[in-house]
């Protein structure tokens, strides 16, 4: 893969003049095709008596990918077309092109792949007079965690704070809670004003819904100061219908696609369409889109979404060589000193901390052991718990094995690259309803739109054992925004429901009586995961013995390293239930929940004890250090 020259691609300005440039292979002005820029200041753009001015690109053949279109625009301190106009000021400017096509006629309303930044609806825009951001002083000092201790907390802008703004004075409340790791749903330019944005038209900038590209670098600022990674969600293996390498070149009638196309799966041939990573523009499109993201906005990851549409195995053109080339691009910038990426570098001999994470639900096993991810997302552990938490008691064993990630990876090397490797553990994420739904569902809307249906909070204390056993497994817990006190809205399988619905924080849930007791019990065990090596990253062992607690709707196991062993007990029933356990060492036990008499005191080594496990809770026991 190559990196392609962002310099010279979008609109660059440089002292008030702005440079366009854009590949459009097969779009040639020997063919008669005409392509020109239309440009309007963001003040002027609804004015009726102020039109775009439009000014004509020019055609050359330039290397790797052919058709090459280029213009220069003076746009700084010269005269308005129309009285009144902003144009010539500083500030914002949306643009967008046109081709004018021998047989098509004229094509309007193309946006610019390249663009940095976007307005409203099809436009792309940039700023005149625009000031690069200057990142805080510790920020060069700045190291993503290691994968093991990162506990991860995935959020939607819009719904989570409403704009990048709201979202910057929520940092200090999430490193509070406990977590270290945030994944962001995608930031990418879409179409809609409420849109989950799986549907991209636009990859190197931040949507306009949500703020500027400074914005966004400044939570990301913000977010390391507060010892919080950023992770971003993109969507390589399927575009939008106005993404303009799809728009463009359907507008014109071409038989053949230089970028899109059916690659592998094609899950979103109903209302998207499908890359084609067997073009060498679209691997490189991507990967530069992944440099522009780790040099520019200094995310410390990706969460690579529907890996499916662009899986073609282990040695594939497609995601596993885009994830092998990230992680060969980082080593480089590396070695060269590059600033900022040294916060990957955990020293010789070390693996880079850079998160590679893959969403490949049909194979997560493999994805990451054939790979150069190191995480990967699976909804084992997620169905396990919710068959349990609807009543089939029989899945408790395969919820404690799935808590274990048995089948998973831990290291793989490859290339002399050393890669750890672990997989996600959720509950709840944005792809399905609350956790809750599951105990039970009531409709608040009076017209019965079953869009509004929700879980009910009265049952708050239901969600206790799964989220002890959550944050105390192996692997990489994740929380879904909200989870933390109780959200409780539901969700459609499949439709416009789901992502056409606004569903904001419902904030005050924080505050009432469901959510106060989850929100101290999941800071407890934020704390418990901190303060325990051997939690994050010890040996799991699951006590599957049907007899003994399975069919009392208890799970108990086991986190331990050398001397260090902590036993989780949670109960999923309606009643408390005494259980027997023989601690393999002997010693005093802390219960770390609640402490006080519920600590164990002169355990002997292999004797049994009587566990007293109350309903719909759990205990957690940590043998006491000398």
């Amino acid at each position: 893969m190559n990196l392609m020259p962002l310099g010279s691609l979008g609109a660059i300005e440089t002292n008030g003049t702005v440079a366009f440039g854009l590949w459009l292979p097969w779009v040639s002005g020997t063919d008669g095709n005409v392509v020109t820029v239309k440009i309007i200041h963001e003040a002027d753009q609804f004015l009726q008596e102020i039109p775009a001015r439009e000014f004509q690109l020019a055609h050359s053949d330039r290397p790797p990918y052919g058709d090459f279109w280029s213009t220069t625009v003076p746009i700084a301190g010269t005269a308005p077309a129309a009285p009144g106009s902003a144009w010539g000021t500083p500030g914002r400017y949306v643009y967008r092109y046109t081709i004018t096509n021998p047989n098509s006629g004229k094509l309007d309303w193309i946006i610019d792949p390249f663009a940095r930044e976007f307005g409203g609806g099809k436009q792309s825009a940039f700023t005149l007079g625009y000031q690069p951001y200057e990142w805080s002083s510790g920020e060069a000092q700045w190291k993503t965690p290691a994968l093991a201790d990162l506990i991860l907390y995935e959020v939607n802008i819009a719904e989570f704070g409403s704009d990048l703004d709201h979202v910057r004075r929520l940092v200090a409340y999430l490193a509070d809670l406990g977590i270290n790791a945030i994944e962001i749903m995608p930031l990418s330019n879409v179409g809609g004003s409420v849109d989950w944005g799986y549907l991209p038209i636009g990859y190197f900038g931040v949507d306009e819904r949500f703020g500027k590209r400074s914005d966004f670098q400044q939570l990301v600022d913000i977010c390391h100061q507060h010892g919080i990674a950023v992770i971003i969600d993109v969507v390589y293996g399927h575009t939008g219908v106005d993404f303009p390498y799809y728009d463009a070149y359907t507008r014109l009638r071409y038989h053949e696609n230089p970028f899109m196309g059916p690659f592998a799966k094609d899950y979103f041939s109903n209302f998207g369409k499908s890359t084609d990573f067997n073009r060498a523009i679209t691997r490189d499109y991507f990967y530069s889109a992944n440099h522009h993201w780790l040099d520019v906005y200094h995310v410390d990851g990706f969460r690579y979404d529907c890996v499916p549409n662009y899986w073609d195995g282990p040695m594939g053109v497609g995601y596993a060589n885009l994830v092998y080339q990230t992680h060969q691009l980082t080593k480089a910038k590396i070695a060269a000193g590059s600033p900022y990426w040294s916060r990957f570098d955990k020293g010789p001999g070390q693996p880079l901390a850079l998160i590679q994470m893959a969403e490949q639900l049909e194979g997560p096993e493999d994805v990451l052991r054939t790979t150069y991810s190191n995480s990967t997302w699976q909804n084992s552990t997620f169905d396990a718990a919710r068959a349990v938490a609807r009543g089939d008691r029989g899945r408790l064993s395969d919820l404690g094995l799935k808590l274990g990630l048995f089948g998973y990876s831990d290291q793989e090397t490859a290339n002399g690259d050393i890669i750890p490797k672990t997989a996600l553990q959720y509950i709840e994420n944005h792809d399905h309803e609350r956790f809750l739904c599951n105990f039970g569902t009531y409709n608040p809307d009076e017209a019965g739109n079953p869009l509004f249906i929700e879980g009910d909070r009265a049952r708050w204390y239901m969600l206790q054992p799964y989220l002890i056993c959550l944050l105390m497994s192996k692997g990489m817990p994740m929380l879904w925004q909200g989870e933390e006190f109780a959200e409780n809205y539901f969700l459609p399988d499949f439709g416009m429901g789901r992502v056409a619905l606004l569903r904001p924080m419902r904030w005050d849930f924080f505050y009432d009586e469901s959510g106060r007791p989850i929100v101290s019990l999941v800071r407890k065990l934020m704390r418990i995961r901190r303060e325990r090596d051997h939690i994050r990253r010890g040996t799991y062992f699951f006590f599957n013995d049907w007899d003994r607690y399975q069919q009392f709707g208890i799970l108990l196991f086991a986190r331990y390293d050398g001397t260090q062993y902590t036993l989780v007990a949670v109960n999923t029933g309606d009643t408390d239930q005494t259980v027997p356990f023989w601690f393999p060492v002997a010693g005093d036990y802390a219960e770390e929940l609640h402490g006080g008499s519920l600590s164990l005191t002169n355990i002997s080594a292999l004797q049994p004890v009587a566990l007293r496990v109350p309903s719909h809770y759990g205990r957690i026991w940590t043998l006491k250090r000398l």
